[in-house]
């Protein structure tokens, strides 16, 4: 149990700051606007499952692409920990500079938007899969490795209801209370981010000075 509560907590925290509703609230509202409850809520709910489903099978499926290709997972960790460094410097600078779209995206994603851009890259991106690879090689257990998927699902369900309620929440929060909430999820990310590349970083050096 001491181990598993940390761990479960480290998961939390990377995945919904990876994952970031809140932040995808006011994006979502923008690309669905005009459309009515029912098909705002088809789209949240599909797009929450196929995240789901591509996060599961790449975190299950990341060690055996890593013996694959030939990566190691110090040098993976490194390369995640740059990634979600940088996703989490752009959201303590507040700004929405990957998940922005232009109106003449809006239009050409109108037709599933459910997939592409909501589901990838906004809500399983690129950190969020490397989160996923790092944090299954280190659970050591099945117990831990249940601890990480129960997590992963109770974010994106977690994610459904915050979307899904976007348009009460945008009102209530604001634009600044979001802007408040985006740069401290940033800050938080970027401390994971540091984390994770030291912990790349260090095997490495070690290795050398050896």
């Amino acid at each position: 149990m001491e181990t598993i509560i940390p761990f479960a907590l480290l998961c939390f925290t990377s995945f919904f700051t990876l994952t970031n509703p809140l932040g995808t609230m006011p994006v979502f509202l923008t690309m669905t606007n005009g459309l009515d409850e029912r098909e705002r809520r088809h789209i949240v709910k599909r797009a929450t499952i196929i995240s789901f489903v591509i996060l599961i099978a790449f975190t299950f499926c990341g060690q055996f692409l890593f013996k694959f290709f030939g990566i190691s997972t110090n040098g993976f960790r490194i390369a995640a920990g740059i990634i979600i460094l940088k996703i989490g410097y752009d959201m303590l600078q507040a700004r929405y500079s990957n998940t922005r779209l232009k109106e003449e995206e809006i239009k050409a994603y109108a037709n599933d938007i459910s997939i592409t851009p909501l589901s990838i890259p906004m809500l399983c991106g690129p950190g969020a899969i490397a989160n996923g690879i790092i944090l299954m090689d280190d659970a050591s257990t099945w117990v831990l490795k249940c601890t990480l998927v129960g997590v992963i699902a109770f974010v994106y369900v977690l994610t459904y209801v915050i979307l899904r309620l976007s348009t009460r929440l945008v009102t209530i929060i604001g634009e600044t209370g979001n802007n408040v909430m985006m740069r401290l999820m940033g800050l938080i990310l970027m401390v994971i981010g540091v984390e994770c590349f030291v912990g790349g970083v260090r095997p490495i050096l070690l290795e050398i000075i050896k």
